[in-house]
């Protein structure tokens, strides 16, 4: 064992999972998973290894603990606990969040008619987590006459939500509280009508309900059901509010429908029928519905068609397609349309002229920031709310006018104790693949850093879903810096911070070059003198899990620690499973494993089928036992099989979260003092205890 690692183990002693299984799963190529028992969450056995695990880590973490608390405190200096959201208007009312000092959760609040009418509280999440070890709201949607919340709550981290009905001018509940719900609410014109949707028993929202007040639940109308188990349904609302839109989607498709919003018994009406790998997504401006899609556009373009006729055949092109530059999004207003464009892995702001179709770019000095779009729920405003970040500038709200193309501040978040951007660099350098192909890499380091491979190295990766991963800045990130670290970011393919080819590059069938990408960004910042072999630390999650689990596999000399949290690292037996959640809709990114062709290719990188006797890094992982995302039993088989083969006595620990699901602990508070722990554990594989 490391001199590190002993250091924080002390006399715990890691629990062996047995591995002659209860119940057995066979591969078709006659492979035994001598770990599958471990499935069963209703089984003593399970839960008492489990809490073995836990009861372990808890022990070998324990000498962190002044570690731990001492970034914890930096944590909180460098966040304003009492502070506010800018207030955003909404017809008569403005409306804003705000946090108080010692407190976990958000309050939302509003004022009536002008910005210094007296404060209005219309949820306090404080009051609604007492008693609850995980809480979270759902959906927060106002009815139009603002005089009524529908509001959900989960309470379990499994992302099946409680949804509540709240009169605001009383603040009362009315109604029954409605179980089983999504994400997905919306009122209609009237305030009496609330659509929802519901979910099926593999956690995919499938039916869309329709909710009359002052009825109960059980009276409600099933208006749509999706039976493809590949489709998700969801429910919006047009900014124009004259439409509420329907949508259908998996991975790759979508379709849609649409209702007049004063005609909620109406009929919904399909805009374009799906087609496989077609995409497109609705607006709706005047007598026009505008649409983004990648119909013969792999980055997608702008089209407009009638209301009257919004079918395909009716479409007529408004912005073209282009190879380098990937439409992520279109906000409407009444004078102008805004586009949310993407090249050279950075977010750009577009803003048309309706009328004219006259176009201008919002210009930014820094050459590595990201940018995203507030709420702005006024249509006929002239202003556009965005908010702009970077690795060293902390986050602006920006309110930009856009027939004077004037910016105006109206918040920089404070960051306390001290923190001075002009202390750090940030920058972009590109690494080559395999293949040529050359992958961004976004870094920030504090002024100073002498590039001779001393420094110890930070490198974050996902890679996964067309996701982008963005350069943003992060006050805990600060403690990193200050101590001599390299923060990185592998824009790696299978993303889609370069389009959507960058995604399509990285999936099925050449889902291995995420992998390899990451390497060939950690072998270049060694090659540069950031760092050196054997002082890179990477903490990803999720689908950034399944990334750490293949790398480390491929090449564990690379890397001193690995945080591994809620990983998806049992890639063959979840995709051959569809009563797994979220599997079928996975077949599109992954491969159906059903056929030879992906279960073979699958089986080449999958972490937990390719674990060997070899050695390892240190590594933390976590678990959530209600995790609807990432089975728990994924990361707990990984580690038991890593513990049985390894070859090393580096340090490896597993939490599983007996209470919270795929996010994590809920409640700013317990957030800060779990990256802390993560981030003690890093630092201190790594050499540094203070």
């Amino acid at each position: 064992m490391n001199q590190q690692n002993q250091a924080i183990a002390g006399e715990a002693q890691p629990p062996v999972a047995r591995r002659v299984p209860k119940d057995v799963s066979v591969h078709e190529d006659k492979r035994i998973d001598s770990y599958h028992w471990l499935r069963d969450r209703d089984d003593p056995e399970v839960v008492r290894y489990l809490e073995k695990e836990n009861a372990y880590a808890e022990a070998a973490l324990k000498p962190l603990e002044p570690l731990q608390r001492a970034l914890y405190e930096e944590y909180i200096g460098r966040i304003k606990e009492t502070d506010s959201s800018v207030l955003e208007k909404h017809d008569d009312y403005y409306y804003c969040t705000r946090t108080e000092v010692g407190r976990q959760y958000e309050i939302h609040c509003r004022r009536h008619g002008t910005l210094t009418a007296p404060e209005e509280i219309i949820l306090d999440e404080n009051e609604l987590a007492e008693g609850h070890s995980y809480f979270s709201v759902g959906a927060f949607v106002l009815s139009p006459d603002h005089k009524l919340l529908a509001y959900s709550v989960d309470t379990s981290g499994d992302e099946s939500h409680v949804l509540y009905i709240k009169n605001l001018e009383t603040g009362e509940l009315i109604d029954e509280p409605i179980p089983n719900t999504y994400y997905g609410v919306e009122w209609a014109n009237d305030s009496r009508i609330l659509f929802y949707t519901t979910l099926d028993d593999s956690m995919r929202p499938h039916e869309l309900f329709r909710h009359t007040l002052g009825a109960p639940a059980a009276s409600d109308v099933l208006v749509y059901r999706e039976k493809d188990d590949a489709f998700f349904l969801s429910i919006s609302k047009t900014k124009s509010r004259r439409f509420l839109i329907m949508s259908l989607g998996s991975n790759t498709t979508t379709e849609e429908h649409f209702l007049e919003a004063n005609d909620a018994f109406g009929d919904f009406h399909l805009i374009e029928p799906r087609r496989a790998k077609m995409e497109y997504h609705t607006a709706h401006h005047g007598e026009n519905f505008l649409i983004l899609t990648n119909d013969k556009a792999r980055n997608f373009r702008l089209m407009e068609t009638p209301v009257t006729k919004p079918s395909r055949d009716n479409w007529r092109e408004v912005i073209a397609h282009r190879n380098a530059v990937k439409l992520d999004d279109v906000d409407v207003f009444r004078d102008h349309f805004v586009v949310f464009e993407r090249t050279d892995g950075l977010k750009r702001i577009r803003i048309v002229d309706a009328a004219s179709g006259e176009h201008h770019y919002i210009e930014f000095d820094e050459s590595v920031y990201t940018l995203w779009a507030s709420a702005n729920p006024e249509f006929e405003s002239d202003v556009l709310r965005f908010n702009y970040m970077s690795l060293v500038m902390p986050r602006t709200v920006i309110d930009y006018n856009m027939n004077s193309r004037e910016r105006e501040v109206m918040k920089r978040y404070e960051v306390p104790g001290g923190y001075d951007p002009e202390d750090y660099v940030s920058e972009r350098i590109f690494a080559a693949a395999h293949d040529g192909t050359k992958i961004p890499v976004s870094i920030v380091y504090r002024k100073g850093l002498k590039r001779d491979g001393s420094a110890p190295v930070f490198l974050y990766g996902y890679g996964s879903y067309g996701a982008s991963i963005e350069p943003h800045f992060e006050s805990t990130r600060v403690s990193l810096l200050d101590r001599g670290l390299v923060f990185a970011i592998a824009h790696v393919r299978g993303g889609g911070e370069m389009g959507r080819q960058w995604y399509d590059r990285g999936k099925l069938l050449n889902k291995r070059n995420t992998f390899t990408d990451f390497i060939a960004c950690a072998q270049h910042l060694i090659d540069k003198g950031y760092t050196s072999k054997g002082r890179i630390a990477c903490c990803c999650g999720s689908a950034g899990g399944l990334l750490l689990g293949a790398v480390v596999n491929m090449k564990p000399e690379l890397w001193c620690v690995m945080v591994a949290n809620v990983p998806f690292v049992d890639v063959i037996n979840t995709m051959l499973d569809e009563t797994i959640p979220l599997t079928v809709i996975e077949y599109e990114e992954w491969g159906d494993p059903r056929d030879k062709k992906f279960y073979e290719y699958i089986k080449s990188y999958s972490p937990y089928d390719n674990v060997v006797a070899q050695n390892y890094p240190a590594m933390l992982v976590t678990a959530g036992l209600n995790d609807p995302r990432v089975q728990f039993w994924e990361p707990s088989k990984w580690v038991a099989k890593l513990r049985a083969r390894k070859t090393d006595n580096n340090l490896l620990l597993l939490q599983t979260k007996m209470s919270e699901g795929h996010s994590g602990a809920s409640g700013r508070y317990n957030h800060l003092r779990e990256i802390a722990l993560q981030r003690a554990f890093i630092l201190h594989c790594l050499g540094i205890h203070v």
